[in-house]
């Protein structure tokens, strides 16, 4: 790879430029599968009173399943939710000291986090333009707090650059912007870019380029005060007599680049992490909560679904209890099934679970509900006895990111500067040959090896731990998996038949939606699937 001295072919520019914008092309990318889209939320969902009422059968008290629930009860009619869990929320989940859950073998899990401590195993951040999460975290009283998903601070690691020792997210972004500009600079100067650039805007692109990217008086990307105001101080301004600022020495280009960690600092430019990010105060079950003061009476819990039947005149469904069986597949022998029946059925069940069951409903339905796979996920919660982070690093809040199996490291958002234990996200990965590794072990394992992935970045790791909690999404009993994937070639033949009301039944959540894996996509998907039924019962 050339030095900054060298001369680079206008190909060359152009590629690392490219490189550079990695995070623009990924957006594009996870747009076209239907992953970064923003919420077409424009307010609260007004249906007419039913003329006939009738009974709704809600299936799943996670958010798509208690959205469905509130806006059909404000509507008119009669709903029961049965939910296989003894809490609702689904994967709106937090762990706190005293939890326990257990996974698909047996394997049963206890938090042992202190007080007032807690991890998100599934959704834990609410983009500024996810509508509908914020509205109704509006209007049930559920209180935010920012959420920081770019720290500048915190670090970038990869294990196959400078020896493995992590570097600032800030140093790097910063060296990257200042030899983009430099060269850009250069080949405007030569002339290379005449043809796009007019005279004028030569001179404007020349000043923006300085400014962007911090360069000196001779648009070069140097050692200096200039380079150190945005990529930092090896010693800061100080006061008084004290020794005066120190510039620090950019990362050589040649380097830099080799490092490839330029491939983790773009994430905060794509749309969906840009701030404002909130989290609800206390965990992201505040969510949940707030969603179950509404509905709570309607909910059933420990209700496991085993069949799903309909007729020209309503819904059938037959359940057992899931207290005396454990998974949410299948029936059990011995466990005496019931049935409630109902005109017509709102079903939000995953599809990892829902495929494995005897459902009613067409060919084009059911070809649509095998169809999708769900993405293996992890999550490990680690509690230190101090905020070594903040106290010996000056990281608060943020994410670091590694090319080690746990992936990230994010640090809390709340709490700043205090004293005593805290926990932070200590790993997490998905849709990756990691994320099916970490899957995999016993959840003891999961923690032991983040703690040893995570002492790479902060040796501080193994003097401060003190205990951890891991969750394997595809050992999730009532998951199977983390959230539904798509292709485009899946979506072009299956999605529209999954989401089309077939007979009595519509299905909704965030395997049916353009947002999925996110809590925007589950009540976008509630929504809509609730006003094409309550249509189609109008009209019946």
């Amino acid at each position: 790879m050339p030095s900054p001295t060298h001369e680079w072919s206008r190909r060359g520019l152009l590629s690392m430029i490219g490189k550079v914008a990695g995070g623009g092309l990924m957006y594009q990318a996870m747009a076209s599968l239907g992953h970064a889209q923003a919420s077409s939320y424009r307010g609260p969902l007004q249906l007419s009173q039913s003329k006939k009422g009738g009974t709704v059968l809600v299936l799943g008290a996670g958010l798509a399943g208690m959205t469905a629930a509130f806006e059909l009860r404000a509507a008119g009619y009669t709903v029961q939710i049965l939910e296989y869990q003894e809490r609702a929320g689904g994967r709106c989940w937090t762990l706190r000291g005293g939890d326990s859950f257990t996974e698909l073998d047996g394997t049963r899990q206890t938090c042992e986090f202190d007080k007032g401590l807690y991890i998100n195993p599934g959704p834990w951040r609410v983009p500024y333009h996810h509508y509908a999460v914020l509205d109704y975290c509006k209007r049930f009283g559920v209180r935010l707090e920012p959420f920081v998903q770019v720290n500048y601070n915190a670090l970038v690691h990869s294990t196959q650059a400078f020896g493995g020792k992590p570097q600032r997210f800030r140093q790097v972004q910063s060296d990257l912007h200042g030899y983009v500009a430099e060269l850009l600079g250069k080949a405007t100067n030569q002339g290379a870019l005449d043809q796009a650039v007019t005279k004028e805007d030569r001179e404007l692109l020349m000043q923006g380029l300085k400014d962007w990217g911090a360069l000196d008086s001779q648009y070069r990307y140097r050692e200096g005060l200039v380079a150190s105001e945005h990529r930092g101080y090896q010693r800061d301004p100080a006061g008084g007599l004290m020794p005066l600022a120190k510039p620090s020495k950019p990362i050589d280009m040649s380097e830099l680049l080799r490092s490839r960690l330029w491939s983790q600092i773009n994430i905060g430019q794509l749309y969906e992490f840009q701030t404002a990010i909130f989290e609800p105060v206390g965990g992201m079950d505040m969510i949940a909560q707030g969603f179950e003061r509404e509905v709570g009476k309607l909910i059933r819990y420990n209700t496991k679904v085993t069949k799903i039947e309909q007729s020209a005149q309503g819904v059938t469904v037959s359940f057992v209890d899931a207290r005396s069986g454990g998974n949410a597949q299948g029936g059990d022998a011995g466990n005496a099934v019931q049935q409630v029946k109902g005109d017509w059925c709102v079903c939000t069940i995953p599809l990892s679970i829902l495929s494995q069951l005897d459902v009613q409903a067409g060919a084009p339905m059911k070809q649509a509900i095998a169809a999708v796979h769900y993405a293996a996920a992890f999550k490990v919660g680690l509690q230190f006895k101090r905020r070594f982070w903040e106290e010996d690093e000056a990281i608060f809040g943020g994410i670091s990111y590694t090319d080690l199996p746990i992936g990230q490291i994010s640090y809390p958002s709340n709490n700043f500067n205090s004293n005593g234990p805290a926990v932070l996200l200590g790993g997490y990965g998905y849709e990756s040959t990691h994320a099916y590794e970490f899957t995999a072990m016993a959840p003891k394992d999961r923690i032991r090896a983040a703690v040893e992935f995570g002492s790479q970045l902060h040796p501080q790791y193994r003097e401060a731990f003190q205990n951890g909690v891991a969750v394997g999404w595809h050992r999730v009993p009532w998951m199977l998996g983390c959230y539904g994937v798509w292709t485009e070639e899946t979506r072009l033949q299956h999605y529209t038949n999954l989401c089309a009301v077939d007979g009595r039944i519509v299905l909704a959540g965030e395997h049916a939606c353009y947002i999925p894996g996110w809590q925007e996509g589950s009540i976008l998907s509630s929504l809509d699937a609730v006003r094409r039924l309550h249509e189609h019962a109008q009209a019946t």
